[in-house]
């Protein structure tokens, strides 16, 4: 058995408190890592072509505030 089927085995058994629980712990994890990775790429230049175009294209008058 792969760690992610015993995993999912885990999850199925979980009570609904239990779940609730982890859907909360998960997305904070998740999110956490994805503020890492966002970092990460912003920091090796992987951003700047699409906010280079954003920011010609406010230059360009083709922008509107939110």
């Amino acid at each position: 058995m792969t760690k992610i089927e015993a995993l999912e085995r885990e999850i199925r058994g979980l009570s609904a408190q239990e779940l609730t629980e982890f859907r909360r712990w998960f997305a904070a994890f998740d999110a956490a890592l994805w503020d890492v990775q966002f970092e990460a790429d912003v920091a090796a230049g992987k951003l700047d072509a699409l906010a280079n175009e954003a920011l010609a294209e406010h230059r360009a008058g083709r922008s509107r505030k939110l």
